[in-house]
């Protein structure tokens, strides 16, 4: 999600307690001061770290000084199971990996899937602007490497049900942005693929569910698509969430918020594994990944696009329509059949 947005105006007033004038506000989520003051509503709940059925859950610490750590998810099979390296969404701004809503989903898609999940939490902006999220990214997956290498015993639990050479970057909303903008600098350092000096792990794929991707042109479903009950994501809030996460001086054509903004022979250049986008018929951003999707094709990059009918934003994690229940059982099986084909 790169947006969970429950009223998402945009609102500039004058706070009257102590930190003067309130800059940015996506209502519920987060609130940004002149002063530099960040407070984020606990709107959604956190959860600690606990065992659902068939699946152990445990907390591990990657960089106790930047504060990055991972909720791993182990389910109980006995065969070796891939890794998917997941970060949520929340528009680089809010978000957990400790949200209840995250946990539920996370869980359920290891049991039924078969994967092994790191679900990486990243610095969030304002206080860390792009590109911290992803070198966060970079370092959860150096962190992984060296415990594959060094055969950590206190790691055992995990690595030795982990098939190394089957790895997938994963996430929602600006988590798959994450995941695509980890992709391609892997496959920027030489080689001949993403997993180039990676070795003993294999970047196989990347798994992008409704990619928060943006412009300064705007696409016919940002400017017309009918506001949906609950949307996780308005074009408020997104243009909210890019001015207080891309560095400063940078507009929407920056290539981490629109990648296609240098067109498709920039995209033939890079070095990605195959992907999977997942695209919600009623998001807002529904046109701007489906333009990706070609663009990646046109490019000559293997992808998969997968269209989920009657459904909005961030559907899989707030359950927020009719329809969503069917449509997140049926990600699960194109994300369980994409890790293992």
């Amino acid at each position: 999600m790169a947006a969970i947005s429950f009223d998402p105006s945009i609102n500039v007033q004058i706070n009257q307690k102590s930190h003067g004038v309130l800059v940015e506000e996506i209502e519920g989520l987060i609130r940004v001061h002149k002063n530099g003051h960040v407070e984020r509503p606990p709107t959604i709940p956190i959860v600690p770290c606990t065992a659902t059925s068939g699946v152990t859950a445990k907390d591990i610490v990657i960089n106790k000084f930047t504060g990055l750590w991972t909720r791993i998810y182990v389910p109980n099979y006995s065969n070796k199971m891939p890794l998917l390296i997941y970060f949520h969404g929340g528009g680089f701004c809010v978000g957990s990996a400790a949200w209840s809503c995250y946990h539920e989903f996370l869980s359920g898609l290891a049991s039924k899937a078969g994967c092994i999940i790191f679900s990486v939490n990243y610095r969030l902006a304002p206080e860390n602007r792009l590109p911290a999220a992803y070198d966060d990214g970079i370092e959860t997956l150096m962190w992984v490497k060296q415990q594959a290498l060094s055969g950590s015993n206190e790691h055992k639990w995990w690595l030795s049900r982990c098939d190394l050479s089957s790895l997938f970057l994963a996430g929602d909303s600006a988590g798959a942005n994450i995941a695509y903008n980890v992709a391609t600098r892997l496959g920027s350092h030489g080689g001949t693929s993403a997993s180039s000096g990676m070795k003993p792990l294999v970047v196989k794929g990347s798994i992008l569910i409704q990619p928060f991707f943006g412009g300064e042109s705007r696409t016919a479903t940002e400017m017309h698509a009918t506001p949906q009950v609950n949307s996780a994501l308005t074009l408020p809030a997104s243009d909210a969430y890019w001015r207080l996460s891309l560095p400063f001086g940078s507009n929407r054509d920056h290539p981490w918020c629109n990648p296609l903004a240098n067109g498709t022979p920039k995209l033939r250049e890079l070095r990605l594994p195959p992907t999977m986008v997942c695209v919600s018929e009623m998001d807002i951003l529904k046109d701007r990944n489906m333009g990706f999707c070609n663009a990646l094709g046109g490019a000559g990059k293997r992808v998969e696009t997968k269209i989920y009918k009657g459904v909005g934003h961030a559907f899989q994690i707030l359950h927020n329509s009719p329809s969503s229940h069917i449509r997140t059982q049926e990600m699960i099986s194109h994300i369980k059949t994409f890790i293992n084909q």
